[in-house]
């Protein structure tokens, strides 16, 4: 069994408005979603069991496009304080019976089959993490062990969030090379959301 942890708190101060409200293309409806219909969908359609969305800013809207048998979320009340904490707080959801742990941010669009290639290698390889690089940068989604679940539960903003736990289990890191820039897609202002917006719907044949 392998859980997600959908974070989806923050306030978007960079981009100006709430990223999970923002419109993105959807190519087998052939029509735009809001962004977290879109990520839901893609982990939907992929081979994770369990979906936990992190809410935090503008909870009361966004959780009215929240859909699915396997999608849960959960409420982090601290969302100014920083990634870490939503993190941990989803992490508190995470089913008993998972093995692995897959971690992906609202500004990181990224499709099913992408996210399968990632849970594939994870099941293959056996190491603790499985880390998508392109063209020698890391990307997401990260998976974990679930044995490194306590860990992760310990992961603080001023210790680097999660690259802390990488660093310290690093002989125990499969590193995995994608032949896509989308592992690195990150939509933090209006003009890398415009471009991508643009270049994802150039993807798209109606």
């Amino acid at each position: 069994m392998i859980s997600a942890i959908l974070t989806s708190a923050g306030e978007s101060t960079r981009m100006g408005t709430p990223k999970p409200l923002l419109k993105w293309p959807d190519a087998n409806l052939g029509r735009d979603v809001k962004l977290i219909e879109y990520q839901i969908s893609q982990l939907s359609a992929s081979n994770i069991d369990q979906i936990i969305v992190v809410l935090g800013y503008k909870a009361d809207q966004i959780v009215n496009y929240l859909a699915g048998d396997n999608v849960s979320y959960v409420i982090n009340n601290n969302y100014k304080k920083g990634k870490s904490g939503s993190i941990k707080t989803g992490l508190n959801l995470v089913d008993d019976a998972a093995q692995a742990i897959l971690l992906i941010a609202i500004d990181q669009p990224r499709s099913a089959s992408l996210i399968n290639k990632v849970i594939d290698s994870h099941r293959w390889d056996q190491r603790q993490i499985t880390s998508p690089t392109h063209l020698g940068k890391g990307g997401h989604p990260i998976i974990f062990s679930a044995d490194l679940k306590t860990e992760l539960l310990s992961i603080t903003e001023n210790k680097q969030g999660i690259r802390d736990v990488i660093i310290r289990n690093e002989q125990s890191v499969q590193r995995i090379a994608i032949d896509s820039d989308e592992i690195r897609l990150d939509l933090n202002t209006p003009n890398e959301y415009n471009i991508a917006y643009r270049q994802e719907w150039g993807k798209i044949k109606l």
